[in-house]
């Protein structure tokens, strides 16, 4: 019999030719090795890198601070970092000054101090030891309001009336800069003092103080009737105002 008649064993060809691998084996097999290959970076972006420990602030301690408002002495436990604002209103009691903006933008905090106008949301209440400082509550004086703020009533100066203490204590301390001869930068000649008040002399010096009302018109005359009446615009118990 020919040699390619003779019939071969199909055990024979299995064992020459290994077994070709499954589409799903392979897939699960490169799919692992991606997977190794890809821990170490991914461990890496995964960890959060040590912050440095925060510092502690030590805080500090409050202290004695005595305020002279509207002639009677407060004797206040302040942090240094107490404004004149918060300690009038939340410390002394007195709200009659108001927070508006709380940076000096819209003078609803003016106060006097030493009879000199400020916004007292700019200022710390440890600078003001032993001055005499004037809110809106200190401008009457024994029950009878001041010339200013009759006027204001009787010129209907205001509307909503949260501006109206600082406008009070702003156009008070006017006045009295006025009188003492203080220039404004609408003054004609600022080496002598104009004998009246003019309407734009009023607006420049009291430009500090926003009235989101719109009662500009008559704020201003209401300052103007104070000045052309000659009235003491001095509010009760300080003596500087």
């Amino acid at each position: 019999m020919s040699k390619h008649n003779e019939s071969q064993d199909p055990g024979d060809v299995s064992a020459a030719t290994p077994p070709k691998p499954s589409r799903r084996r392979f897939l699960q097999s490169a799919a692992a090795a991606a997977t190794v290959g890809a821990a170490p970076h991914l461990r890496a972006q995964t960890q959060t890198p040590t912050a440095p420990p925060a510092q502690v602030q030590q805080a500090v301690p409050p202290r004695p601070v005595t305020l002279t408002v509207n002639g009677r002495a407060y004797t206040l436990q302040l942090e240094p970092r107490v404004t004149l604002l918060d300690a009038l209103r939340e410390y002394a009691g007195l709200m009659g000054t108001k927070k508006g903006c709380d940076r000096g933008q819209c003078g609803a905090c003016t106060v006097l101090a030493d009879g000199r106008r400020i916004n007292s949301c700019l200022t710390l209440a440890v600078m003001h030891e032993g001055e005499s400082i004037t809110t809106v509550e200190g401008l009457a004086a024994n029950g009878a309001l001041s010339p200013m703020q009759r006027a204001f009533i009787e010129h209907d100066a205001f509307q909503c009336g949260y501006c109206t203490p600082g406008q009070l204590c702003s156009a008070t301390a006017l006045l009295n800069e006025f009188r003492n001869g203080t220039a404004s930068t609408v003054t004609a000649d600022v080496r002598n003092r104009p004998a009246q008040l003019s309407d734009d002399e009023i607006r420049e010096r009291m430009s500090g103080n926003i009235c989101r009302c719109g009662a500009y018109a008559n704020i201003v005359a209401a300052v103007r009737a104070v000045h052309e009446g000659g009235g003491q615009n001095s509010g009760g118990n300080n003596p500087n105002v």
